[in-house]
Formats: C-alpha cells, structure tokens, sequence
C-alpha cells in the first residue's frame, strides 16, 4: 500500500511532534552539511533513521487501519537501530566485515524497515525488484548458465547491504544526506518566500497572450521551477494546480492539459543549476565535478523544453486556440522588479558552482542566503524611510560576504541575530520565523520519497558488485550491439521505459546504469554522454504508459485517467526523444568531445531542426496542416539529421529547405482561402482572476 492522499497533507495536520521531528530532521542535514562533525557513514545511518521515523509516523497503516502508536514504536526503533553506527563506529570499522550477533540483529532490522517504509512511500515495485535482487544474490549460486554465481553466506549479504558502502549506505544515500537534502530545502525556502509566484507571473506575462498562451505558460513555469526543484512531481502539484484549469478553460482537453504539465515538469530534472537528484548521484558515481554534468545538461534540458514548447504551439495552430487578452495577462517587468531578490541566492548559486566550489557549499550557502533574504524583508518591513532601507540591505550584504573569511558561521551568526530582530518586533514581522520552521518540516517531507528510493537502491548496487552480474549482462548486450551502437542505444532504452513503468528516475537511473553505461562506454560513448542518455530516458519513463508516475499525479487536477494523460504526455515529448540519440552520434551537443565551437552551433541546428520536423510530424500542423504524406515526410527529415553522418546531413538539409518552400506556399493558399482560424473562449479578467486567484502556494497542500 503506498502513502495515500491523506498522508500526503501538510506536516502541521499530524501533530506538532511529527511537526518537530521533520524540523530536527532539516536541521540535523544542515548542520552535518555546514560543519561536518560527525563521520559521512554516520551521517548516512542518522540519514536513514530520521528517514524511517517520519515515514512511519506520518503514514502508520497497518492492515489497512491507522495505528499511530505501532508507527511510533516502529519508527524509534529504526531512528535507534541507526544510532548503532554511531556508538560502534570504532568497533564497526576495526571489525571490517566481521559480523557479530549483534550486528545481524541490527542489520536485518535495518533491511526489513527500509523495504517497509519505501513500500509505504512508493508503493511496491521498487521493493519487488530489489527483492528480486537480493534474492539473486541469496541463491543466484544454484541458477544454470551465465547467470549462476559462486555463492555468498547470509552473514557476508547483511553485512554488505547494512554496513558497507556499497549497500543501504552507498553512494545514492550519500548524496540524499548531503547534496539532495540542502537543495530541497533550497527549493521550499525558496517557494515559501514567493518564488512560485514571481515564475508564474512572469511566465504569464511573456507567452500568456502568445498562441496556445495557457499551454506555454505551463512549459515555461515549470522550467522555471526545474531550476530551483528538481522533482517533477512536485512541479506538477504546484505549477499545474493553476495552469492544468487554465489550459481547459481555454479549448485544451483535459488529457492533453495534464499531458503537457507532467511533460513540462518532468524537464525540471534535467534543468540546471539545481537538478534532479540523479545529477548529484551521477556526478558521485562517475567522479567528476557537479559543474560538468550541469554543463552538459544545458543544450539538452533547453531542447527538452523547446520540444514541448513547438508541440503546444503547432497543436494550438492546429485546434485554432488563441492565448490570454495581453491586457489580463501580468507585466513580466513588474513582476520581476517587485521580487528580484529572490533571484540572488540563484544567481550565487550558480557563481559558486562554476567557480569550482562543492555543491555541499554552494548549497549550504544558498539556503543561507535565502533565509538571510526572508528575514531581512521581514525585519525591515514598515520601515518608509528609503535611505535607511538601503543602508540596511547594504550592510546585510556586506555582512553576507564574511562567509569568504569565516565560511558558513557567517551565515549563522546573521540569521541569529535577524531572528533577536524579528522576536523583539511587535508588528507580525515575526512570523518569518514561523514561516522558516514550516519550510523545514516541508523540505524534510518532500526528502522522504528520494531519501528511501536512494536507500533502497541501495541493495541493487550491492547485490550488482558482490555477484558481478553487471558483466554478465554487459557481455551479452555487447554481443548483441556490438556491431550496431543504434541496437544498444535502443535497447537501453527500451530498458529504462519498462523499469519507469514502476520505479521513479532515481532508482531507475541507477539500475540502468549500472548495467548498460559500461556497454555503451566500451561502444565508445562518452563517459557523461552514456550517463546522460540514461538519465535522460529515465525522465521519459515517468511519462510513457502504461505507468507514468508524473502523469499519474496530474490526473486529479486534470479529472482525467492517468494512462490517457500518459498517451498525450508521450505525444508533446515525442520529438525529444532524438536529443539524446543526437548527443550520442555527435558528443558536442552535450559539450564533449568537440574542437571547436562552430561544432556545437552544427550540432544545436540541426537538433533545433529535427525537433520542429517531428513535432510537426507529431501534430499534423507547422503553419498549416500536414496531411499524412507530409508527416511521414517530415520525420524521416529528422531521422536524416539526427544520423550523423555528412551524407544524411546534406540529405536531411537539402530535404528539410524542399519542405519549406512547399510548406510556405501552401501556407499563403490556405491563409488566403480563409482555412486558418482561430478560436477559443474569449476569457474576461473576471474569470481569469477565478482560475489564478488562490495563489500556487496555497494550493500545494
């Protein structure tokens, strides 16, 4: 049974104690991330514990009742069994895999709840196939053939999932205890202080009254979001609570509505600087710096959203939808002047991480920075006097840049002494305070799904490098794609669509590449380029039927099924789906491998070319409509260009300026036969103010 919508309402609605364990859980993360006083193998088995505690506190069901107590009971017990790394932690580490009895107690314990808790969490597919693996791992010895292994004793299996790093304390949970964590409380802080707002509003400001305006305006706010939350499904329940309606309103249906939100949002993932997390466990897993799989992620995540973009635009051209009256829709200018601070941890953010500084740093100090940013609004906040104003935010930044001589305690010492500022005011002001606890608790509740997946996954990876199964399996693919690196590009991703049928990115992302990105590099794909056309299609498995996690979760804001949604989602990203085949055949598309930088202009056009062909393909419209012969036309076109080859080049161009010209011309016939029309609801400001009026941050809950 997975966490049910009752579970998923606000902390504050579970108790205050609940409220207060989500609060020391947030700042347990922050702490260890600022200071590192404690061992990382500690920090991961605290992790884990306050990981297990919540799940079970917030979602207590057993048999089908709610048990509140048991919850408890059972979550201390896990938050207990981790502090035993702690306490043992020399024992532990002189031992070295000798396990005594103690240890099994404490390691089987460990194993049972966080395949209990994920289940609670996600349901069962995750820990079905990583019960299928540690299964294997149990009595792979007495299988036939290739898959058969020398055998492992119990003893060895326990201690290899529950004290080593490469199980249930590996890399995935690493990087969910230190990088993932700090950048989800980036986002809720972030969020709390009006961040969904200022992206909506200038997203409604600058493509609302454009062509298909509602639609684009879905695509350009969750691309948006993607840079400061990397959770698709997040995106989904908060951007799409106002722009799913919207796009209904206006002559969507409700399908393709939910399509294009779960489309949009799923991109975040991809969106530099703050990613997914599958982008923090790459950089890890692969051992180069966070800087450069943001640096290849750049092009691809742009193109994503450029092929949903052009399918909402050529789909809007072929329905004949018009956008919002431009005087109903906001000023994106006025938008952005009244809340351009919160664009400067951002900004930071991002100078940090590309002048080569950690991202546990870069993070640390983000989050810093924004807390910095509410606060002082806050404490300066009835204030009329504009010189003082200045000279209060001028000081405040020149206090901020003492993290350059005292590091993060600088960040510490200011939040302090705002928070004395704050509780001596007596206007309301203080609240900030409050605001700041509740986007802790949320930060560690939106944690809990990846911390568990990392946690999990955990066992796969385990179980991979004690049996060695991977080469086993990378042989046989070899064997298979050898000859033909397009067949073992297809088949991995055929692989990563049918493990997203019941697994999110993360656990996908690593399964996955674990098996196939060796193959792919021996093929001779480069390192990050391998990685990211996983993780790429990793992101596409949470949009294919027929379980589509994003999907799923915009169904009932759309009212409609989620395969349905599925089918369209698949629809507006079907173009995308040539950028990683693209980045393959021609590295510099993601900034490998490329001499010059004429190579990359290349590579982007004819990406940007044979995105518009198939989205057009896809839609049956550009300027005017296709009919069947053009669309087969037109994607063969952009078949042409992702090949990369000089000769398919020359074809695909030559090809791609025959269309054109035809195109345009038949364009002018049917503008001048009165054939183009447009159409749609003529919204009034009245009901415009009905679909945008709660706004998105009222709604998440």
């Amino acid at each position: 049974m997975s966490l049910n919508e009752t579970d998923k309402q606000p902390m504050v609605q579970f108790g205050r104690a609940i409220f207060w364990v989500a609060v020391l859980f947030s700042s347990f993360q922050i702490y260890t991330a600022a200071f590192s006083p404690i061992s990382s193998q500690v920090t991961r088995a605290i992790h884990v514990g306050f990981v297990i505690l919540m799940v079970y506190t917030i979602a207590p069901r057993f048999f089908g009742q709610r048990v509140p107590v048991l919850g408890w009971v059972l979550g201390l017990l896990g938050f207990v069994l981790s502090l035993y790394h702690w306490v043992f932690e020399a024992d532990l580490t002189a031992r070295a895999g000798e396990m005594t009895q103690a240890d099994m107690v404490v390691g089987i314990l460990t194993i049972i709840l966080v395949f209990d808790v994920t289940r609670r969490m996600m349901g069962w597919a995750l820990p079905i196939v990583c019960a299928v693996f540690l299964a294997y791992g149990l009595f792979g010895e007495y299988l036939p053939g290739a898959l058969m292994h020398r055998g492992y004793g119990f003893d060895q299996i326990v201690g290899t999932l529950a004290f080593g790093t490469e199980g249930i304390y590996g890399t995935p949970t690493y990087v969910s205890s230190s990088y993932i964590f700090l950048f989800i409380l980036f986002g809720a802080f972030l969020e709390r202080a009006g961040m969904i707002d200022l992206f909506s509003d200038f997203a409604m400001g600058t493509v609302g009254h454009h062509r298909g305006g509602p639609a684009k305006v879905s695509v350009v706010s969750s691309g948006l979001m993607g840079t400061i939350n990397g959770s698709g499904v997040a995106n989904v329940v908060t951007t799409g609570q106002f722009t799913i309606p919207l796009m209904k309103r206006f002559g969507y249906s409700a399908p393709f509505a939910g399509g294009v939100e779960a489309t949009s949002s799923m991109g975040g993932q991809i969106m530099p600087p703050v990613m997914g997390a599958v982008a923090f466990i790459m950089a890890e897993t692969i051992n180069v710096p966070y800087v450069e799989i943001v640096k290849a992620a750049i092009i691809p995540a742009i193109l994503y959203f450029f092929t949903v973009f052009m399918s909402v635009h050529f789909e809007a051209g072929r329905k004949g939808l018009h956008g919002l009256p431009k005087e109903e829709c906001p000023n994106p200018w006025t938008a952005l002047a009244k809340k351009w601070y919160l664009l400067i941890p951002l900004i930071g953010l991002v100078y940090l991480l590309f002048s080569g500084y950690t991202p546990l740093f870069s993070g640390t100090v983000g989050l810093g920075l924004t807390t910095i940013l509410i606060f002082g609004a806050a404490a300066i906040q009835g204030v009329s006097n504009t010189a003082l104003r200045y000279i209060f935010w001028i000081l405040l930044g020149i206090a901020c840049l003492g993290f350059r001589e005292f590091g993060v305690s600088a960040f510490f010492a200011i939040i302090a002494f705002l928070v004395v500022v704050l509780k001596l005011k007596r206007d309301g002001s203080g609240s900030a305070v409050s605001e700041a606890l509740q986007s802790m608790a949320e930060g560690a509740r939106h944690a809990l799904p990846v911390a568990v997946a990392c946690a999990l996954v955990g066992v796969i990876i385990g179980i991979i490098n004690l049996t060695g199964v991977a080469a086993e399996f990378g042989g046989q693919v070899i064997a298979v794609g050898r000859d033909n690196l397009f067949v073992a590009l297809f088949l991995t991703m055929i692989t990563c669509l049918v493990l997203g049928m019941g697994i999110p990115t993360i656990p996908n992302y690593i399964i996955t590449s674990s098996l196939a990105a060796p193959i792919l590099l021996e093929l001779g794909v480069p390192l990050i380029v391998s990685h990211m056309f996983v993780f790429y299609f990793g992101i596409m498995a949470d949009l294919t039927p027929p379980v589509a996690l994003a999907c799923f979760a915009a169904a009932p804001i759309a009212r409609a099924s989620g395969f349905t949604i599925s089918l369209q989602a698949v629809r507006v990203a079907i173009a995308g789906f040539v950028v990683p085949y693209m980045a393959v055949y021609t590295p510099a598309l993601m900034l490998q491998e490329y001499s010059h930088f004429y190579e990359v202009v290349i590579v982007v056009l004819k990406a940007v070319i044979a995105i518009v062909c198939w989205a057009g393909g896809a839609t049956g419209f550009i300027f005017t409509r296709l009919n069947p012969f053009e669309r087969v036309y037109v994607i063969l076109t952009a078949a042409l260009l992702v090949w990369a080859n000089s000769y398919s080049d020359i074809a695909g161009f030559g090809l791609v300026a025959v269309f054109a010209v035809w195109h345009l011309l038949k364009y002018r016939r049917d503008k001048a036969a009165g054939l183009l029309t447009v159409k749609g609801s003529s919204s009034s400001a009245a009901v415009l103010a009905t679909e945008l009026g709660a706004s998105p941050n009222q709604n998440q809950g």
